[in-house]
């Protein structure tokens, strides 16, 4: 898509001259700052005010912490507080306009400026996280700056805050803005444009992900606002386009995401921020939001929604996801798709609600400021489509009666995936009944050899069946087969998701949603004779008699002659509790050894 118009246009002549890019109002237009809400003005001086208390220190023994205990927080936790401390500072500043908070930006830009390392010490060195073992990067080579989210993301706030500030700095000193701008080019810059082997580019790999949209738009940002050489700036811009073509050539017809709706303010969103990077510095003249493939990457987040704050988590994904609406609700208005924008204005003024003024998520700069200055109007969520299907993700939904139900197949190779081939959810009135539990906290396990030793991505927790006690397998050969969906359900051959070992040489699931009533049936012929083991992730303690299993508003049907169990498993992971506190409660229905099994389970309305 990007090669071909590069092929046929002149990306120089498009762009508009070096600075001239307004991605934002700059501190200068004081009406369009003090015309901000009251609350919000007054939120951003708060804000401020933390970054005078001091930025944490950075220590080399923190970042040994990955490599030495699986840590991740001992390092992000006090790198992302130096960032978010920072862009409070520095947007108190731009609202005071007095002075107040420069000394705060100067000590923060410098702090960043000094360290040894822009990416966090899980991304250390030059291959894909996990492929590497933990102590063969312990520290980072600061003779060789590696380009990860981290850095690029880092590049691009303080490309911010020169677009915002760099007259007032320039006041204090004209070195301060010049050492940002050479460490921007030293760390992210020239190794963008000088290296063809960092896997996320793409020209090594193909097996990218959204790390390849998400450090592109910060370049691209960083090239549109502090790059002063239009022939140089044209080449990385056209540099980055051709990469993103890697990327789109990962995903699925159906824009579907493996990551999973909590991942799209990184995937589908950072496109997004790509394509209105260029929208916006071509004054439209590059656009690609017509293309089919780009609608339907648009439109994930409107089809993985269930409920309220509630989107589908299959894969390591947030169940509450943290969504940026304003990016949904103007990549709706950009693909001509009103209820993506409706909904996008939904979680917009959620966050209204509560006056937010703070990153989403990571600290991106970019996106606080487009947030800070958007104009969405209010409005209810339009009504949901009662069946959606992603074909290429193999993910379909149903709702009906107050019932959702959503199933996948897929592989168990996806990005981030769980061992899940064939796992579905139920809700019942927007609240979860039957889940998937999500997303952890990340340590070294959650990417490295050890994976599938965790609680929430081993297949034993997820709502498939167990053969012989053995579980699904990992690796994209193992996968769903002969998914045939209709308007009212799916069949799908998930055999092939079970290790050899496990005798499985044939497994049919089949769920279906009529009537207000779902019904999944198994049909499993095996080698030999092996007891299956039916598995349930419910997040209440059910009520059990004999074939028939109480969930407060809905029922669980099945064979009397499968014997129940039930394990309650607190939830004690700090992000799971976020999204599932409490308990979850495992249940279990197992038959008896034999060479072939046949069960049906009905779930209606209590």
């Amino acid at each position: 898509m990007f090669r071909e118009f590069l092929d046929e246009n002149d990306i120089r002549a498009l762009l508009s001259a070096p600075g001239a890019y307004r991605p934002f109002p700059r501190r200068q237009e004081r009406a369009l700052w003090m015309g901000l809400a009251q609350e919000k003005r007054e939120a951003l001086l708060a804000w401020g005010e933390e970054a005078a208390q001091g930025y944490p220190m950075l220590t080399a023994t923190q970042f040994l912490a990955f490599s030495r205990t699986g840590s991740r927080l001992a390092y992000e936790t006090p790198y992302f507080d130096r960032r978010v401390k920072l862009m409070g500072a520095v947007l108190a500043e731009c609202m005071a306009n007095d002075g107040t908070y420069l000394d705060s930006v100067i000590d923060g830009m410098w702090c960043i400026c000094e360290e040894s390392a822009w990416m966090v010490s899980a991304h250390n060195g030059s291959d894909h996280p996990g492929q590497r073992p933990m102590n063969e990067r312990p520290l980072p080579d600061v003779t060789n700056p590696y380009v990860d989210l981290f850095a690029a993301q880092t590049a691009a706030a303080l490309a911010d805050m020169l677009y915002l500030l760099e007259d007032k700095l320039d006041a204090v000193s004209p070195l301060i803005a010049r050492r940002v701008r050479a460490e921007i080019e030293r760390r992210v810059i020239r190794p963008f444009m000088t290296h063809d082997d960092f896997w996320w580019m793409g020209m090594i790999r193909r097996d990218v992900c959204n790390w390849t949209p998400w450090i592109l738009s910060n370049v691209i940002e960083v090239l549109l606002l502090l790059e002063r050489d239009a022939q140089r700036r044209a080449e990385g811009i056209a540099r980055a386009m051709r990469m993103l073509d890697s990327y789109l050539a990962v995903m699925p017809a159906d824009g579907g995401c493996d990551e999973g709706a909590g991942y799209f303010n990184m995937a589908g969103a950072a496109l997004f921020d790509c394509l209105e990077s260029l929208y916006m510095a071509t004054d439209g003249h590059v656009s690609f939001y017509h293309e089919p493939l780009i609608r339907n990457i648009a439109a994930f987040p409107l089809k993985a929604h269930v409920d309220g704050p509630y989107f589908l988590n299959f894969a390591d994904c947030d169940v509450q996801p943290q969504l940026d609406g304003e990016r949904i609700y103007r990549f709706g208005v950009r693909t001509d798709n009103a209820a993506l924008a409706s909904l996008g204005a939904w979680l917009y003024e959620r966050r209204e609600h509560a006056c937010s003024v703070r990153p989403v998520d990571t600290p991106q700069m970019s996106r606080v400021l487009q947030a800070l200055f958007a104009d969405i109007p209010r409005g209810m969520m339009q009504e949901p489509p009662a069946h959606c299907a992603l074909p290429d993700l193999q993910v379909f939904s149903w709702r009906e009666s107050g019932l959702y139900v959503a199933i996948k197949g897929g592989h168990n190779g996806e990005n981030h995936n769980h061992n899940d081939v064939g796992s579905f959810i139920v809700y019942a009135d927007g609240q979860p009944q039957i889940v998937d539990m999500g997303n952890k906290v990340y340590t070294a396990l959650t990417f490295g050899p050890q994976r599938y030793t965790l609680d929430n991505t081993r297949a034993r927790n997820h709502n498939i069946p167990l053969v012989g006690g053995f579980e699904q397998a990992a690796g994209r050969e193992h996968a769903a087969r002969d998914v045939r969906a209709h308007e009212h359900g799916v069949r799908m051959d998930i055999s092939g998701a079970y290790p050899a070992e496990a005798g499985v040489q044939a497994l049919q699931r089949e769920l279906t949603m009529e009537d207000g009533r779902i019904r999944l049936t198994d049909r499993i012929g095996l080698a030999g004779e092996q007891r299956v083991t039916w598995v349930f992730m419910l997040r209440r303690n059910p009520s059990l008699t004999p074939g028939e299993v109480r969930l407060g508003p809905i029922t669980l049907r099945h064979d009397p002659a499968l014997a129940q169990s039930v394990e309650e498993m607190p939830v004690t992971d700090e992000r799971m509790r976020r999204n599932f506190p409490g308990s979850f409660w495992r249940l279990t229905l197992e038959a008896v050894p034999a060479a072939s099994h046949e069960q049906t389970f009905l779930i209606t309305r209590s």
